[in-house]
C-alpha cells in the first residue's frame, strides 16, 4: 500500500476548506431555507466511528460566496484505518451553503495502489440526499446504515470487475465510450489511447478494475495534447479541479463499468440496491 491514511483534525480542516465551518447560511437564500453545518455532521459521524480523511472545496468567481461553496468530505470507517485493506469503501458527504450543491451523503472507494478515490454510479449506490430541513441526527444515522450494511456487496461487486478481462479492442471501447465525460466534441485528441497507459507497474493489467481505474486517473490529472476544432488551435489539457467535474467523470465511468460487466458476464448482476 502506497501511503498509510490518517484521519484529518479540525485544525487541518479548517485550514483545508474554511466553509465546512461556517454558520449561517449565503444572504440570498430563501427564507425557507434550513441550515445544515457540514461540521457538525462530521462531528456526529465521527460519532458512528466515520472519520474525514480527505476534503475539496470549490473555488468561486463570486467573492462574496467564498466560505459558503461547495465542498465536500470522503470519510473511512475506523475498522479500514487500523486494518487497510487494497480497496476501501468510504463515505462521501457533500454540502454547500449557497444552494450551489444539495447536502448528500454518497458511497466511494479508496484504492490504496494509486490513492484513487473512486465515487459509485447513482444506478449501483443512490446518493443519499437529506433535505435541508427535517430530522437531520436520524437522516445521517439513516444514510450511514445503508452504506455500511452495502459495504460487503460493493466489495463482492470490485472482486467480479477483477475478475472480467478485457482485450485491447474492449479496452479502447470502453475509452471511446468515456471520452465524452471529459471531452466536448470539439475537441479532437491527438492520441487518446494514451488515457489507457498505466502510471504505474501495478497498473499493467487487462481487468475491468483495473482499466476503469486508469481511466479515472488520467481523465482526473493527466496532461494530453488535441485539437480544438472551435477555434483551429492546439490544446494540452489540464488537471480537473471542479468538484462537479470529478464526480461527474467518476459516476460515468463507474455507470460504464456496469454495463461492461454485463456484456462480459452473463452472471453479473448490476444493480446494488442499499438497505
Amino acid at each position: 500500500m502506497s501511503k498509510t491514511i490518517k484521519p484529518l483534525t479540525n485544525e487541518q480542516l479548517r485550514i483545508k476548506a474554511p466553509s465546512l465551518f461556517q454558520d449561517q447560511p449565503y444572504h440570498e437564500v430563501s427564507s425557507k431555507y434550513h441550515f445544515i453545518g457540514t461540521i457538525d455532521i462530521i462531528e456526529q459521524l465521527r460519532g458512528e466511528s466515520w472519520f474525514p480523511v480527505s476534503v475539496s472545496e470549490a473555488g468561486v468567481r463570486d467573492l462574496s460566496k467564498d466560505g459558503f461553496q461547495q465542498h465536500y468530505v470522503r470519510f473511512q470507517h475506523f475498522s479500514d484505518l487500523i486494518n487497510p485493506n487494497a480497496n476501501v469503501v468510504e463515505l462521501l458527504l457533500f454540502n454547500s451553503h449557497d444552494r450551489s450543491k444539495a447536502f448528500s451523503i454518497s458511497a466511494g472507494v479508496y484504492r490504496y495502489i494509486c490513492s484513487n478515490g473512486l465515487i459509485i454510479a447513482d444506478s449501483v449506490f443512490d446518493s443519499y440526499k437529506i433535505k435541508h430541513l427535517g430530522d437531520k441526527e436520524n437522516d445521517v444515522i439513516d444514510a450511514v446504515n445503508k452504506i455500511t450494511q452495502v459495504k460487503p456487496k460493493l466489495l463482492e461487486k470490485i472482486s467480479k470487475f477483477e475478475s472480467i478481462t478485457l482485450n485491447q479492442n474492449e479496452k479502447e471501447s470502453f475509452l471511446q465510450s468515456a471520452l465524452p465525460l471529459r471531452f466536448e466534441n470539439h475537441l479532437e485528441l491527438d492520441n487518446p489511447t494514451e488515457l489507457l497507459t498505466p502510471l504505474r507497474i501495478e497498473d499493467k493489467k487487462d481487468d475491468l478494475y483495473t482499466v476503469l481505474n486508469i481511466l479515472q486517473e488520467n481523465f482526473l490529472s493527466s496532461k494530453i495534447s488535441g485539437y480544438n476544432k472551435d477555434t483551429k488551435r492546439k490544446f494540452t489539457s489540464k488537471q480537473i479541479t471542479s468538484i462537479s467535474k470529478d464526480v461527474e467523470i467518476n459516476k460515468g465511468l463507474w455507470e460504464i463499468a456496469e454495463r461492461i460487466a454485463n456484456i462480459k458476464d452473463g452472471s453479473y448482476e448490476s444493480p446494488l440496491i442499499a438497505a
